[in-house]
């Protein structure tokens, strides 16, 4: 690596490291890479209150995080005072990648508005740039509005790839008895988004603007918040998403699955065209565009 390489990736270090100690303050959460087995039972006691599932299949269990540690891989945690509220853990991929999966992550209900997510988010990346990691990716479930503004826009990572149904068919506190569509994200820890939004300037879009600037709408809401299909023709399309699809699995399964069905087939056939999210609107519209064209940095 060249001497001008090497500053820039110290630089992005040294900024990584300060972003998530800033992070760490404001959340009020004492942040650490877990490793002994009494922190590890922590991490599972607290994935499967956050996720309650069939007991056969827990979210994660401690022999595979305790395999996952010593083979060197990330298991990062926020404790507040002695309890554990948020845990994330993550694998290396092959190694010419200088990549890493973040395969989950999650935080106790009484502390998600804290901001202690955004801050293992901002731990892990420092950790990952120390290890000479420059990607992490990970996927989270585009019906979910909060995770779609969380990912795209206050960690600006980039939507690369739609996974129809990518764990199979589900019935847990997430997906209810939905089908596990995923979106795929990379996240360019050294990338002047990225290093922005983690100093606090988020990555906006705005889908009015959008339009008025001639973006088509190729999946809208209707009056009963029914998924209305438009048109996928255009340079840049909209693509809604319901305003809570938690609680639409509870009360309106038959609609959630609608959704689900009409977010793939238009979020999905953009994206398998070559289309990419550009970002999300925090009012719940994904931006999509040809040619990657279309982004907003405020």
């Amino acid at each position: 690596m060249s001497g001008l390489a090497n500053q820039a990736l110290g630089d992005a270090l040294a900024g990584a490291s300060a972003a998530a100690d800033r992070a760490e303050h404001r959340a009020g959460v004492r942040l650490c890479e877990l490793t002994e087995f009494g922190d590890l039972q922590a991490v599972c006691r607290l994935y499967n209150e956050i996720w309650p599932s069939d007991p056969n299949d827990p979210p994660i269990n401690t022999e595979l995080l305790r395999a996952l540690t010593k083979a060197g891989n990330y298991l990062g945690g926020a404790y507040h005072g002695d309890t554990l509220v948020g845990a994330c853990v993550g694998f290396f991929g092959p190694p010419a990648d200088q990549a890493m999966h973040s395969h989950i992550a999650g935080v106790d209900a009484g502390a998600a508005a804290r901001g202690v997510g955004y801050a293992l988010k901002l731990h892990q990346r420092a950790w990952a740039l120390a290890r000479g990691v420059r990607t992490i990716r990970w996927t989270f479930d585009p019906l979910v509005r909060r995770n779609a503004y969380f990912n795209l826009v206050k960690l600006a990572a980039t939507a690369t790839e739609y996974l129809p149904n990518f764990y199979g068919g589900t019935l847990d506190s997430t997906d209810g008895t939905d089908e596990s569509d995923r979106l795929l994200v990379h996240w360019d820890l050294a990338a002047d988004r990225v290093a922005a939004a983690c100093a606090g300037t988020s990555w906006h879009v705005d889908a009015r603007a959008a339009l008025d600037a001639g973006a088509v709408i190729g999946l809208d809401r209707g009056d009963d918040d029914a998924p209305t299909p438009g048109t996928l023709d255009g340079e840049t399309v909209l693509v809604a998403v319901p305003p809570d699809i938690e609680t639409l699995r509870r009360i309106d399964p038959a609609r959630a699955r609608h959704w689900r069905v009409a977010v793939r087939e238009a979020l999905g056939t953009l994206m398998a065209g070559g289309a990419r999210p550009t970002g999300f609107d925090k009012a719940g519209w994904f931006v999509v565009t040809r040619g990657g064209a279309g982004q907003e940095h405020r």
